[in-house]
């Protein structure tokens, strides 16, 4: 009972904390390293302040921001990266080719007056001057602040939060993200997120977009452009990253939240998959891209250790838990796949192969999943992946012209229906209470019932969320849609304007609010809730509330 108390009185703390947070503002990084803010009467070895370093930068080399990432009940990962000159040409961001100093701190409370943990971690030019700490032995379901020094240059304060126990059903307030193309409009959906300030961000894949300026033209104005060619080399992928994190509103969703995170495609080449490169006159090369591009996305982001790549492997599929309320199935469909059918020909829109052994995820990882699943005993176990589980059958393409029957987007599962028959045998076998799958991938909000393999009843939902910017501005239905839903009446919900979702996940049920922002081609737009489902527990399926 004590516990309890003691949780619920913290949880009352947090949410004051959190708005007060916000009301400083994420990205102006106004709370420095002074002795007065550590406060007195603490024990010597958290109650001073960080030493400065004796390593001089030129200019303030927190230009990229702070990051947090990868939630444990005990534990954080926290980010930055030094990069004075961000875009410089070498890709190392301005900084000398030698090892920097950096102190971090983290905090119980914004003013630092709380100090818990305080460290120093040396950088490494191989590793583009990133810095990852992994922190233990915290307290769970409770908010920190963190923040990093080198010599007299301060970064932003970011706010984390550690995960429930494992015995807890405490509620998850959670948002989904994807497709963040810097060329098709202002990162406003990211700014909306930070205000939101949800415990933590999932990013579905395409954090960025590899092409060259003017790529992709979108359906409204290129806005603002990439710097430097299509990304081929480790210099290429880096300066890509890191004008991405320039961005002042992706800078505030990574301060106000843990980040979990699962690449899709456009982090390495379009639509690759497995070894083969989906340009063909990239084929010579493709391994030698997805090494360097898996080494600057591990450089870039809150990833463990564990995740950092070894050549181009990069380990991807992991278990995140939100104490005994969900599971967090986080998927790796790109590395392991077989080639898409018709590459080269109609792909992404053509008939999908039906051949048994054809995997999406690899023998492996369907193996770790099938485990993962069976083993768990979370009220609900969720897939965290990249492309649309859900079939969606279409008869016009993106013009507007007919298609064959039955022709699908075969980059997704659609193009792999064996795979995907396999994976909700193995969900059925497990007996699982609540089933439910986040996406990213496609550029528009979809909500749709997860249908069963002989009785077509549901067996969970799907929440697909649209893109930051990807396309630009909203479109109107396309024409393909109701034909769709007329032969999958699964598919409840399509919007085609940029958005987020916010996931409120509780021990009765998850409820999906699809946030809407009308144009991205201008900055500060508001965004709207445009519908919202909820899936009770013990019932699967949608229904809109």
């Amino acid at each position: 009972m004590t516990e309890r108390v003691r949780a619920d009185e913290g949880h009352h703390d947090n949410s004051v904390s959190r708005r007060a947070f916000m009301h400083r503002g994420l990205s102006a990084g106004a709370l420095l390293f002074a002795p007065a803010a550590l406060g007195r009467g603490m024990p010597h070895e958290v109650s001073k302040p960080l030493r400065s370093v004796a390593t001089r930068v030129p200019t303030d080399p927190f230009t990229l921001g702070v990051a947090s990432g990868e939630p444990t009940a005990d534990g954080i990962v926290l980010w930055t990266r030094l990069a004075p000159e961000p875009l410089a040409d070498d890709g190392l961001g301005g900084m000398a080719h030698h090892s920097v100093a950096v102190d971090w701190q983290l905090a119980e409370d914004p003013g630092f007056r709380r100090p818990v943990r305080t460290g120093t971690e040396h950088t490494d030019p191989a590793t583009a001057h990133s810095v990852h700490v992994e922190v233990d032995g915290l307290a769970p379901a409770r908010e920190y602040w963190y923040r990093f020094r080198v010599g007299h240059y301060q970064s932003p304060v970011g706010r984390t939060r550690t995960a429930p126990a494992a015995t807890s059903l405490a509620p998850l307030f959670f948002a989904s993200s994807s497709c963040a193309h810097w060329e098709h409009g202002y990162f406003t959906v990211y700014r909306h997120i930070a205000n939101a300030a949800p415990d933590v961000i999932f990013c579905l894949g395409d954090y960025y977009y590899e092409g060259g300026p003017h790529y992709d033209p979108p359906l409204s104005a290129i806005v603002r452009t990439h710097v430097g060619r299509r990304c081929r080399s480790l210099s290429d992928y880096r300066r890509r990253h890191a004008q991405y994190k320039t961005d002042p509103d992706l800078q505030a969703a990574h301060a106000v939240a843990p980040w979990l995170v699962v690449p899709d495609d456009h982090e390495v080449e379009n639509n690759w998959a497995g070894d083969h490169a989906y340009r063909p006159k990239d084929a010579h090369r493709f391994l030698t891209m997805r090494t360097a591009a898996y080494q600057a996305y591990w450089e870039h982001m809150p990833l463990r250790r564990a995740s950092q790549p070894v050549g181009s492997h990069m380990q991807l599929f992991r278990t995140a838990k939100w104490g005994a309320l969900a599971t967090f199935h986080l998927l790796d469909t790109r590395q392991f796949r077989d080639a898409q059918a018709c590459a080269g020909g109609e792909m992404p829109l053509c008939s999908p192969s039906r051949k048994e052994t054809r995997t999406m995820l690899g023998a492996a990882q369907e193996a770790w999943l099938a485990d993962g699943l069976t083993r768990s005993r979370a009220r609900w176990d969720v897939l965290a992946q990249q492309v649309m589980f859900c079939s969606t059958a279409r008869d016009f393409n993106g013009q507007g012209a007919m298609v064959p029957p039955d022709t699908v987007n075969v980059d997704c599962w659609d193009g792999y229906p064996a795979a995907r028959d396999r994976l909700l045998s193995n969900v059925r076998a497990a007996n699982l209470r609540n089933f439910a799958v986040l996406t990213g991938d496609v550029h528009n909000h979809w909500a749709a019932d997860i249908p069963g393999l002989i009785d077509g009843l549901p067996m969970g939902a799907e929440l697909v969320t649209s893109s930051v910017t990807s396309r630009g501005d909203g479109e109107p239905e396309p024409r393909w849609v109701p034909a769709a839903q007329r032969r999958h009446p699964n598919l409840h919900y399509w919007d085609g304007r940029r958005g987020w979702i916010a996931g409120h996940l509780t021990a009765e049920r998850l409820r999906a609010d699809y946030h809407v922002v009308q144009r991205v081609s201008t900055p500060f737009w508001p965004d709207s809730v445009a519908a919202s489902f909820e899936m009770a527990d013990g019932l699967p399926g949608l229904r809109r509330i």
